[in-house]
């Protein structure tokens, strides 16, 4: 055991609607974006059929949540209205429920009212923001009163402004000083479940990300799980000089770099292959 090891005792368990998910071994978290513009799989599922048959994969390849988006945060994506976020939301959930009425669900939104919807209505379990409760802390105290795990993730400016954000004269410090603000917000606003996402592409160019990957261990300062979403992000394809349709191998060289590096949850797009570098590690770890 690294020294480090001893001085941080990280929290490794959510309380997911009663139920406890134990976080000391890695957990997957499949991705399904209802969108038409999203950077990878935007409009792939618009059709009823296609719908099902990815909750149908994600489902049998082994999630262990199910993160449903219905607002795309890529640069340059459509803003929609939370009317039109709601509606999208209500057609995926409803889809989901109907294949499985205990698939550990997430909601990944910015806008209050969208996520007391989710959990209130269809039993959503956790509330994925990657504003991390900006402006004005209403999602934190939402989260607070729907006693769910709450994601938080850090992002300079927001989806539109974010790519000209990426300037730090200290990343890692930071992204840490900005997580230990957000944690203390949400504490005061009795979220008990806090999971911490450092925001992998958002307001960050392909050295940032490489950084923070590097020295993700760094986070265990925090004592919260870790959350990491590279699933064929832009820093790995243009690195390797490919489209994102191409990317899988070097989202699970990534994945594997950020499991020997602390995280605790991967949100993939690929779950089968995510699963399979989890249960490798796992087995090299417990060697």
């Amino acid at each position: 055991m690294n020294i480090k090891d001893t001085f941080f005792l990280k929290k490794t368990t959510i309380n997911c609607n009663g139920i406890l998910m134990d976080l000391s071994s890695p957990k997957v978290m499949g991705i399904l974006n209802y969108t038409p513009d999203s950077f990878y799989d935007g409009g792939r599922y618009s059709d009823d059929n296609a719908l099902d048959a990815r909750i149908e994969t994600l489902i049998e390849q082994g999630a262990d949540i199910i993160d449903v988006g219905c607002y795309s945060s890529r640069p340059g994506a459509t803003d929609i209205t939370a009317g039109e976020e709601k509606a999208r939301l209500i057609r995926v959930l409803g889809a989901i429920r109907k294949i499985s009425d205990s698939a550990v669900l997430s909601v990944d939104t910015f806008r209050p009212e969208v996520a007391f919807f989710a959990v209130k209505e269809y039993g959503v379990a956790i509330i994925n923001d990657i504003t991390a409760g900006y402006p004005g802390d209403v999602m934190l105290r939402t989260a607070g009163e729907l006693k769910v795990p709450y994601i938080m993730m850090h992002m300079k400016g927001n989806p539109r402004t974010m790519v000209n954000e990426a300037v730090y004269d200290d990343l890692l410090k930071e992204v840490i000083s900005f997580f230990s603000e957000r944690v203390k917000a949400a504490r005061a606003y009795g979220i008990r479940d806090i999971i911490i996402d450092p925001g992998f592409g958002f307001a960050k160019g392909v050295r940032h990300n490489f950084e923070i990957l590097h020295d993700l261990d760094a986070f265990r300062i925090l004592d919260l799980p870790v959350m990491v979403g590279v699933s064929r992000k832009s820093f790995i394809w243009r690195t390797l000089g490919v489209t994102p349709d191409d990317a899988l191998n070097g989202t699970t060289v990534m994945h594997t770099l950020a499991l020997m590096n602390g995280a605790d949850i991967l949100r993939a797009h690929d779950v089968k292959e995510a699963k399979e570098a989890v249960r490798l590690f796992m087995a090299y770890k417990n060697k």
